[in-house]
């Protein structure tokens, strides 16, 4: 294995993102494209917010991801009676001592699966926010850092309303990306049928692909990837069409600048490529900018979508030539 320190080439980096995919796709069978995005995200080090229905496999992606990439995974259920400190620890008394001594809550992880997030309260939302930025927990006055890598995976159903909490603009904008699953097609729901009766059991055994310390390794190599200055420049032009867009009230900030970037860099390793192209800025701007949009009135009334709006600036922005130059 590679220790934090060393460094990987880009295509080693790329073969092991391969495997961990691989290793993934045995029990989440045909949602090549979720799978991609989440790893994008996870090597680079950003947050994901995954929104579908119920029964599409959205515990069991985080679930596989862990174990692939050998990560400590924590799983919390979102509840509406639950407190910030169920999250993030409480100092408690020690008897021997006398005093107060911090316990870590379940966000001290490598990897934490925040189920249903928007069915707790604003307050709970919260307690997540300044670990998912800072990577770092403050309870009483004192920071705890976090494990190093440090991933959400937030989901919720996008359909289901009651009890809920919506998550305030300021938390959706902390997530790298949002993706949805979907259903699978005919084939591969057979394909899950089949393994299901042939396996015996509802539990798969996945074998880890990589650790930690190569995952940190794949993450500087996305680091490297070089960002040509007119594929730059495109990336802030979608993003300032966003703000001028007529059925948008509210468009997407500098970090969503830097989330398309850094989304585009981790497409461009798993490719094998040193060097992002417009494509690779093209196939992650939806995931990372719908869900920074705040849309008119008028486009709620006529079901105009962020997503649509976004896939509509990708026709209408002059796209830079696909060769680098250096």
């Amino acid at each position: 294995m590679v220790t934090a320190d060393e460094r990987i080439t880009v295509d080693e980096a790329a073969g092991a993102a391969e495997a961990v995919l691989r290793e993934v796709g045995r029990a989440v069978i045909g949602k090549d494209k979720a799978l991609e995005l989440l790893l994008m995200a996870l090597l680079a080090d950003g947050h994901v917010l995954i929104e579908d229905f119920p029964g599409l496999a959205k515990t069991l992606m985080a679930r596989s991801f862990s174990v692939a990439t050998g990560l400590d995974f924590a799983r919390v259920q979102f509840t509406p009676d639950q407190m910030p400190m169920d999250i993030t620890g409480a100092p408690v008394l020690d008897p021997s001592s006398s005093d107060f001594l911090f316990r870590p809550g379940p966000i001290f992880t490598n990897l934490l699966l925040a189920d249903e997030i928007n069915r707790a309260p604003a307050k709970t939302q919260a307690a997540l926010l300044e670990a998912m930025q800072e990577r770092q927990v403050t309870v009483d006055g004192v920071s705890h850092p976090v494990p190093r890598p440090f991933l959400v995976i937030a989901t919720q159903n996008p359909i289901e309303y009651e009890g809920t909490y919506p998550l305030p603009e300021a938390q959706l904008d902390r997530f790298l990306v949002r993706i949805g699953v979907g259903y699978p097609t005919s084939d591969a729901e057979w394909e899950i049928i089949r393994e299901r009766a042939d396996r015996g059991t509802d539990d798969i055994e996945l074998n880890p692909a990589i650790d930690g310390d190569r995952l940190r390794a794949m993450q500087d190599a996305v680091e490297r990837i070089h960002l040509e200055e007119d594929v730059g420049r495109y990336i802030v032009s979608l993003v300032a069409a966003t703000r001028a867009h007529e059925q948008v009230l509210v468009g997407a900030s500098p970090r969503g600048s830097l989330a398309i970037m850094k989304m585009a860099r981790a497409r461009a390793l798993l490719a094998g490529q040193d060097f992002v192209t417009p494509d690779d800025v093209k196939a992650v701007a939806e995931p990372a900018l719908s869900h920074r949009l705040i849309l008119r009135p008028e486009a709620w009334v006529r079901d105009v979508t962020a997503s649509e709006i976004v896939d509509g600036l990708l026709d209408t922005v002059p796209t830079p030539p696909t060769a680098p130059r250096r």
